[in-house]
């Protein structure tokens, strides 16, 4: 199994880069100027709201990380180049499994997240027009259905 790392504060910037690469691969609906206004919120605010766990690859360089607050996973994002190797699967078990999450809020346009998270157990139990920020962004909250 891949090993599960802890995130320094000073590796901020290196997860907000990451961060913005999978948004880029996998948010095709967000506007240019919604990804330049969540960057700063996310760097200053998110990641020290959250418990942050990642995945190395060579170099110690970060591949994926995810954010857990109040069992809920907050973020769950894996670089570009890193995709489809298993690196979201084994985060977003380690979540369930040591950070006992239950919940995930997804955007409904992001197809490709909101079948992993069905696929891993997760059940869409509600749906809200905007995104937490109140952007034109429909969410789908979704819960962990063993």
């Amino acid at each position: 199994m891949k090993k599960i790392d802890d995130i320094d504060k000073k590796e901020y910037k290196e997860v907000v880069e990451l961060w913005e690469a999978s948004v880029r691969a996998t948010h095709h609906f967000l506007k240019e100027e919604d990804i330049e206004y969540f960057k700063p919120l996310i760097l200053n605010t998110y990641l020290d709201a959250v418990e942050l766990k990642c995945i190395r690859g060579n170099g110690k360089k970060i591949v994926g990380f995810l954010g857990v607050a109040d069992q809920n996973l907050e973020m769950l994002f894996i670089h570009p180049d890193f995709r489809g190797k298993r690196i979201g699967k084994t985060l977003l078990d380690y979540s369930i499994d040591k950070l006992n999450v239950t919940k995930v809020d997804v955007n409904e346009q992001n197809e490709q997240a909101v079948g992993f998270y069905k696929h891993c157990g997760f059940e869409v139990i509600e749906r809200s027009e905007l995104d937490s920020s109140g952007k034109p962004y429909p969410t789908l909250h979704m819960k962990l259905i063993k």
